[in-house]
């Protein structure tokens, strides 16, 4: 896996290097719809993490609703605070007040940390390097419709950021963002973990708090890779239950997907793009509603199709290129070929003389 992961890596660090030039695919109509079809889902998952998480025992329980509406609450105050260092710092201060509540009901755990290693150093390729085609073929397909949500990701931060979505600028950085996804994933499969993706969820954290820098990414890329190397860090970290996170999420997945319709908003609706919006938007939450639509697919082809992000991109690009863009011509034509009222056009005429 990992050695077909480091592979398929190349295929994304590929596609970088001439995104910038389907510009005709790029378009608002098409990243807004992928945005919509990233948070939509996403919403999904936080709404279950709420609930106690997939699978839990207690799944729904006013215990669990509780929790999450709290974190939910605080940060919502939190966030309309005049104090700007609040505002910035609301989902963690949210996030620490459900640990300190989950604390005092009984929902943390710190008694297997003490059987964690100090430091942990990663070994490259722990488990050897091998590659094999069959696995290869499908994960390279994912990792394009991984560059193609890449985008959606960045154009949505785009907007959020207050950037450019349109123009070199923005272009620059979408190939930016793309290669550095295909590095990421490179790296993460050399110290054997999964491919990694950029994370739509940040763009919810760059609209509550208002901070959009790089350099606080930098930073915050250090402070996890420092993390990284204690175990101990992590373990207190996942004790955090299901429904503090959730509540923080649901805001911020919220966010990403209204991020998407302002994306649409800025794009010019006509008939034809509505067509595109509404049947991409519409197979991707079908397939996302309905997975048992797929089940008679090939295996393959259905894990592909499984992805409402990959079902609607696919279909807004194909739609994109498949219908004519002359209908807004034609209803132009069409409203110009009105009858005219030639007894007020006279009358108009006499007025003016």
């Amino acid at each position: 896996m990992f050695g077909v992961s480091f592979c398929a890596a190349f295929i994304e660090i590929f596609l970088s290097r001439f995104i910038h030039k389907l510009q005709n695919i790029i378009t608002p109509v098409v990243t807004g719809t992928i945005i919509i079809l990233i948070g939509i889902p996403l919403i999904k998952v936080a709404m279950t993490d709420i609930g106690g998480g997939f699978g839990a025992e207690n799944f729904g329980s006013l215990e669990n609703l509780m929790l999450a509406g709290i974190v939910l609450v605080s940060v919502i105050l939190l966030n309309r605070s005049r104090n700007p260092m609040i505002r910035l710092a609301a989902v963690v201060i949210g996030l620490v007040l459900g640990m300190i509540v989950a604390f005092f009901m009984g929902r943390l755990d710190f008694s297997h940390l003490s059987s964690l290693p100090l430091v942990s150093i990663p070994m490259p390729f722990k488990f050897g390097f091998q590659f094999d085609l069959a696995a290869f073929i499908p994960l390279a397909i994912l990792f394009c419709v991984s560059a193609m949500e890449t985008t959606g990701d960045l154009t949505a931060n785009s907007t959020i950021s207050r950037e450019p979505v349109a123009g070199p600028v923005y272009l620059n950085r979408i190939r930016g963002g793309v290669l550095a996804d295909g590095i990421n994933s490179m790296i993460a499969a050399t110290f054997n973990s999964m491919p990694s993706t950029t994370f739509s969820q940040n763009n919810g954290v760059i609209a509550l708090t208002g901070v959009a820098s790089r350099f606080v990414g930098i930073y915050i890329a250090a402070i996890l890779v420092i993390m990284g190397l204690f175990p101990v860090i992590g373990g207190v970290l996942q004790q955090m239950p299901k429904p503090v996170l959730g509540g923080a999420t649901l805001i911020m997945f919220g966010t990403v997907a209204v991020a998407g319709i302002r994306v649409l908003s800025h794009a010019e609706l006509d008939r034809r793009n509505m067509l595109i919006v509404a049947i991409s938007v519409g197979l991707g939450i079908g397939v996302s509603t309905v997975p048992t639509v797929l089940q008679e697919l090939p295996k393959t082809l259905a894990n592909i199709l499984g992805s409402p992000v990959a079902t609607g991109a696919i279909s807004a690009i194909l739609l994109s290129l498949i219908l004519p863009k002359s209908i807004k011509d034609e209803e132009q034509a069409g409203e110009e070929e009105k009858p005219v009222d030639t007894k007020k056009k006279l009358t108009r005429a006499g007025e003016k003389a």
